[in-house]
C-alpha cells in the first residue's frame, strides 16, 4: 500500500499494495522480488514487455486458498470491533471519495491499451491468472518506489504505480507487484485498507474522543495490515510462480537501485533473512523484533522474504499449482 496525499481534507492515507518503500514509518511498503529478464534499453527505461513464464490461470481460485492464517485471525478481530464499519463509512464519505479519485486522475497517467499498452498487458495477464477483474491502473511520477490500491464504496478500484518503481524492477518483478495489489482486491482488503487508513489518521480530528479511538485502534489496524501484506505476497507468487522473483522485489525495496541491480543476490538476501530470524529468536531479540514492527504498516522485508520462501515449499502452494489450467490468451516469451 502506498501513501497518497489528501491535502484538501488534511488526510494522508496509506493505501495497500504491494507497496514498496523503506518501512521505517507508517507508510506502506510492498515487497516483491525480481529475476532479471534481459536488459533494459537505457533510452526508454519505463518501457515494459509481457514475459509470462507459464500460460496458466487459476480458474477456481478462492481468496481463502492462499490467505495467510494471520490475515484470517486479524480480520476476525477487526470485524469484531463494535461500530467500526459505521465509523469508517462516516469518515469515508462522498466528498473524501471524490477528492481521492479526482486527485489521482489529475496527477497520474491512466494506463490502457492505447496508453502504456505493455504495462496494461501485464495487469490484464495477472488479473486473468488470479481470476479477478482487472482494476484501473495509473502511473504516477514519484521518486519513492511504491505501489498501492484504493477501493472505495461504489467505485471501481484502481492501482497506482510510481515511476521509480518501474525503473527499479524487472518486468517479472513489476507484474508480481501488480499481482500483490490484485491480491488485496481478491481478498476484499481494498475497502478495509482505505477505511483503516482514513480512520487511523482522520479519527484524530474528532473532538474529544478522536485521539482515544485512534490510539486504541492503531496497533490492531497495523497488525491487520501487516498480515494482509503476507497474504498478498502469496498472490504475487501465484502469478510469478518463482519465489525468487518475489524475494528479489523485497530485496530491491530494502536496498536496491537500478545501477547495481545486476549485483544483487537473492540467495544472499534469503540467508540474511534467516540470520535475522535466528537473532530474533532469543528473549531480547524477540522484544526488539516486536518493537521494530509494532508501528509498521508492512512486515520487515526480511520477514516477508522468509515467509514467501517457506510458503513456496508448502503442500498448500503445490496443491494450488496443480489446479492451474492452460490459458490460450496468455502470451509466452
Amino acid at each position: 500500500m502506498a501513501c497518497f496525499s489528501l491535502s484538501s481534507l488534511n488526510l494522508s492515507a496509506k493505501a495497500s499494495p504491494f507497496c514498496f518503500e523503506s518501512n521505517t514509518s507508517h507508510k506502506p511498503l510492498f515487497s516483491s522480488c525480481s529475476v532479471a529478464v534481459g536488459s533494459r534499453d537505457k533510452t526508454s527505461r519505463c518501457r515494459v514487455s509481457v514475459c509470462r513464464a507459464a500460460a496458466v490461470v487459476f480458474s477456481n481460485l478462492d481468496a481463502d486458498d492462499f490467505r495467510h492464517p494471520l490475515d484470517k485471525q486479524n480480520t476476525l478481530l477487526l470485524r469484531a470491533i463494535p461500530g467500526l464499519n459505521e465509523i469508517a463509512k462516516a469518515l469515508l464519505g462522498t466528498v473524501a471519495e471524490q477528492v481521492m479519485l479526482l486527485e489521482n486522475i489529475a496527477t497520474s497517467v491512466l494506463v490502457s491499451e492505447n496508453q502504456l499498452p505493455e504495462l496494461h498487458q501485464l495487469m490484464v495477464e495477472a488479473a486473468e491468472i488470479l481470476n479477478i477483474e482487472a482494476p484501473d491502473l495509473y502511473v504516477r511520477q514519484s521518486p519513492v518506489p511504491n505501489a498501492y490500491t484504493l477501493a472505495m464504496s461504489g467505485k471501481k478500484p484502481f492501482v497506482v504505480v510510481h515511476t521509480s518503481l518501474v525503473e527499479l524492477l524487472t518486468r517479472k518483478e513489476l507484474q508480481a507487484v501488480l499481482a500483490h495489489e490484485l491480491g488485496h482486491l481478491k481478498c476484499d482488503h481494498g475497502v478495509w485498507l482505505t477505511f483503516a487508513n482514513i480512520l487511523t489518521l482522520g479519527a484524530y480530528t474528532i473532538p474529544g474522543i478522536g485521539g482515544i479511538i485512534a490510539q486504541r485502534l492503531e496497533e490492531q489496524l497495523f497488525r491487520w495490515l501487516r498480515s494482509a501484506e503476507l497474504t498478498c505476497d502469496r498472490a504475487a507468487l501465484l502469478v510469478a510462480q518463482d519465489p525468487k522473483v518475489v524475494m528479489s522485489v523485497l530485496m530491491k525495496l530494502a536496498g536496491g537501485c537500478p545501477s547495481m541491480a545486476d549485483q544483487l543476490n537473492v540467495d544472499a538476501f534469503l540467508d540474511q533473512a534467516r540470520s535475522y530470524e535466528k537473532a530474533a529468536s532469543s528473549p531480547i531479540g524477540w522484544y526488539i523484533r516486536n518493537a521494530q514492527t509494532r508501528q509498521l504498516s508492512h512486515p520487515l522485508p526480511v520477514l516477508r522474504a522468509r515467509e514467501i520462501d517457506e510458503w513456496s515449499r508448502s503442500q498448500d502452494y503445490r496443491s494450488i499449482l496443480q489446479r492451474a489450467v492452460q490459458s490460450n490468451s496468455l502470451q509466452k516469451v
